[in-house]
């Protein structure tokens, strides 16, 4: 059964897509930690991220990088947190959240519940960052 971030993918679910290749796919958390959070996911459905041969994991994490870049122009914040956890979703991913302390990766706290236009708003800003 496809997950639901194959199902993002393959356009059966809507996202707020902030950049995409042949291989990857990011776009925003909907219940972030941090308005910016995003999520990079390869195409390529695969439950353990270190179940991807080495060049996918490493191609992986260059457009991660690219992400991170586009989100640190984008949103106020330190540094852009990098969390692997894998639990949640049985999808390979990578959370890049924007962060000013430790305390802002902490995934017990409450999650923000932001608007469509919020979150419609967020991924432009991000995505028109992305350099190419």
């Amino acid at each position: 059964m496809a997950s639901i971030f194959t199902k993002i993918i393959n356009g059966d679910i809507p996202c707020h897509k902030v950049a995409e290749d042949n291989n990857h796919l990011a776009f925003l958390d909907i219940m972030p930690l941090k308005m910016g959070h995003v999520l990079v996911i390869p195409k390529k459905e695969v439950d353990n991220i270190f179940d991807l041969n080495p060049s996918e994991l490493a191609d992986l994490h260059i457009f991660a990088q690219t992400v991170a870049k586009a989100i640190e122009k984008s949103i106020f914040c330190k540094k852009v947190g990098v969390v692997v956890i894998g639990l949640e979703v049985p999808h390979a991913h990578i959370h890049l959240i924007p962060i000013m302390s430790v305390s802002d990766i902490d995934f017990s706290q409450e999650k923000l519940k932001p608007s469509i236009d919020e979150l419609k708003a967020t991924a432009l800003l991000i995505s028109q960052n992305i350099e190419k």
